[in-house]
């Protein structure tokens, strides 16, 4: 069996380590390279990085690469990624996995692509998601744009053309820390054999046992409770070993 895993994910913007409240309100909390260093020090399972300015200026290879030196655990980075140089370019600066989001959509053939010429493992599809009127939706570039896709059936179709993984954000849940979107989660869980890592809401190690005990999470990404309380990733995996969750402590 898998163990579950722990990932901090730093979101990067103006070139600081920002975090955000439903995917605004950025606020300014210091220095990316320093987190890295933390985390790296706390042998964290994995890390994830967002370039949120990516999308508008394309990509930051000596951010990437800065933080790459900081990393002894698996990186992913996400933000801006629209094509397979891309993918290789971050790849080549250090990542480990490359995340896709607004582009997939917009092209669902590049996550074929990527997949065939970097390997599936290497491929996350990246979902951020609001609760309407009629359920679920998918919205793309930043939460600013919805697609009217459901995080579920969009899920399943980035598996069949070759997705590795996918990390799914609750918008409304962003920075709230009032604990992960659970029919969220456990909706995409249900429809895919892939690993989901959930994102969004994170604020107490029993809200982190929750989504993987009741919502089947395989991850769970967190940002503000490493930021604003005294928890840390490894406190967060003795609770889930604790309730029968198989980590690596």
């Amino acid at each position: 069996m898998l163990k579950t895993r722990v990932i901090p994910c730093l979101t990067i913007k103006d070139l600081r380590l920002v975090k955000s409240i439903r995917f605004s309100e950025h606020r300014n909390i210091g220095s990316y390279i320093a987190a890295a260093r933390v985390f790296n020090a706390r042998d964290v399972d994995e890390m994830l990085v967002l370039d949120l300015d990516a999308e508008r200026e394309g990509l930051h290879p000596k951010l990437i690469q800065d933080i790459a030196k900081e990393c002894f655990m698996p990186l992913t980075v996400g933000g801006g990624v629209k094509t397979l140089e891309d993918i290789s370019l971050l790849l080549r600066l250090g990542a480990d996995k490359v995340s896709i989001n607004s582009a997939a959509v917009l092209d669902p053939e590049l996550i074929k692509a990527a997949s065939s010429q970097f390997g599936s493992q290497c491929v996350v599809v990246s979902i951020d998601a609001r609760l309407r009127s009629g359920g679920y939706e998918v919205f793309t570039h930043g939460g600013s744009r919805n697609t009217g896709l459901s995080p579920a059936l969009w899920a399943k179709e980035a598996e069949i053309r070759g997705a590795g993984e996918i990390f799914l954000t609750s918008i409304d849940h962003d920075g709230c820390m009032d604990g992960y979107d659970l029919s969220l989660v456990k909706s995409v869980v249900e429809a895919v054999s892939l690993p989901v890592i959930a994102s969004g809401g994170a604020g107490n190690e029993a809200h982190c046992t929750r989504v993987v005990k009741e919502g089947g999470a395989s991850a769970v990404s967190a940002a503000s409770i490493f930021q604003y309380t005294e928890i840390t990733p490894n406190m967060i995996k003795e609770e889930l070993a604790k309730s029968g969750v198989e980590v690596r402590l």
